[in-house]
């Protein structure tokens, strides 16, 4: 059995295949401030189970996930809170990585802020220019997306609606600099009291889009096997990102697939810092362990959008007692247990696009015949060490 994951892009399930010498995953990381909710943590976990049963499987994983340290959102932040942005960004960079740790998340293999590549960035639209998909004007650089023909892949969204979802996300349709109001910013120019850096355009800035895929592309390569992020990252973001990278490489996919995790609602609308309706993943460590925090959100499927509701943490914490308690419990000397069933049923619906939820049922009914025949006497060491193994896929 081969895992088996589903592309957003051509809209399909298909295997995920070793094609070099790793499984390469770039996940879009946070802009650093008001960190870490629940709706963070449902992204970061679900891709900490992606790359842990990868490895699992034998497949080796080279991970990375960046921090969006300047952008027009830190920068807003920073004028509000009157911190430095530097300052600001370092302080809820730490924060965040704290409750990863606190959460038993793998960390990254490598851990890019955008400031590291602004050179590459510079090389990359540089080539975009050159290629004829963008232009510049007055310091700033936009990426023309009339000239991408295949705008719209990885979202699927109609060219109707591209410019109320980009407007909704960020985009300045306004700005008199740009041909078409949805085209979107590669380099702007230094506005006062900002942050800026040379380039061969004057003195600026990246923009948002750039900073993701020109990362990826220097850690990764051209072409990466799992690009994710959560799903309201799909357009204007990610749609961006594919035609940049492509523009630059001349290849037809930057992503092999395309990953994003479904949205955490809560109080009837998505978790969100905008709408201040957060669960923060800091609060829920307070009273549960990271095992029973980890079962809530992945209890929901990455592709399954879901409300928060505080009565699942009862049924989560149950979960986690049983799980410790079938792997310390002492046994006899009796006929092992067989997990070999087990064994085959959570590999089953883990290589079926992920299905998490059935794969705790597994782990819940495994740990409960470990007790079951520990009580009996009979020797436990090998299914407690299955056990283990299976439970690791979960952190």
């Amino acid at each position: 059995m081969v895992l088996k994951l589903y592309d957003e892009q051509d809209r399909v399930q298909k295997p995920l295949e070793l094609v070099d010498d790793a499984i390469t995953i770039y996940v879009c990381g946070i802009t650093p401030y008001d960190t870490t909710h629940l709706g963070h943590a449902f992204t970061y976990l679900s891709f900490d189970v992606l790359i842990r049963y990868c490895e699992y499987l034998g497949l080796p994983v080279r991970y990375v996930q960046n921090v969006t340290d300047i952008d027009d959102d830190i920068l807003r932040k920073a004028r509000e809170t009157g911190d430095d942005w530097l300052a600001l960004g370092n302080r809820w960079t730490r924060h965040f990585i704290e409750d990863l740790i606190e959460l038993n998340v793998r960390p990254p293999d490598v851990y890019p802020r955008a400031t590291d590549v602004i050179s590459e960035m510079h090389e990359a639209v540089q080539a975009l220019i050159d290629a004829g998909h963008a232009y510049a004007i007055d310091g700033n650089v936009y990426y023309e997306v009339a000239t991408a023909p295949n705008f719209g892949v990885v979202s699927g969204l109609g060219a109707d609606e591209w410019l109320p979802t980009a407007n909704e996300r960020g985009n300045v349709p306004e700005d008199p600099c740009k041909r078409h109001p949805l085209d979107f910013v590669l380099w702007q120019a230094q506005k006062p009291d900002e942050p800026a850096w040379e380039s061969p355009w004057g003195m600026g800035r990246p923009g948002w889009h750039i900073e993701c895929s020109t990362m990826a592309a220097t850690y990764l390569g051209e072409v990466i096997d799992v690009h994710g992020g959560g799903g309201d990252l799909s357009f204007p973001h990610h749609e961006c990102e594919t035609v940049q990278a492509c523009g630059v490489t001349g290849r037809e996919r930057f992503a092999r697939f395309w990953m994003h995790t479904a949205m955490v609602r809560y109080q009837g609308e998505k978790m969100s810092k905008s709408l201040g309706n957060l669960i923060w993943a800091r609060d829920l460590l307070r009273e549960h362990t990271a095992d029973a925090v980890r079962i809530l959100t992945t209890t929901h499927p990455y592709y399954e959008t879901w409300e928060y509701d505080a009565s699942e943490l009862a049924p989560a914490d149950d979960l986690a007692a049983r799980l410790l308690r079938a792997a310390t419990v002492g046994g006899g000397m009796g006929a092992e247990l067989d997990v070999s069933e087990p064994v085959a049923a959570f590999e089953a619906v883990m290589n079926d696009n992920l299905d998490t939820r059935r794969a705790l049922s597994v782990l819940g009914e495994l740990a409960d015949a470990i007790v079951a025949v520990a009580d009996q006497g009979r020797a436990i060491d090998a299914a407690q060490d299955t056990l283990r193994r299976l439970g690791g896929v979960f952190g």
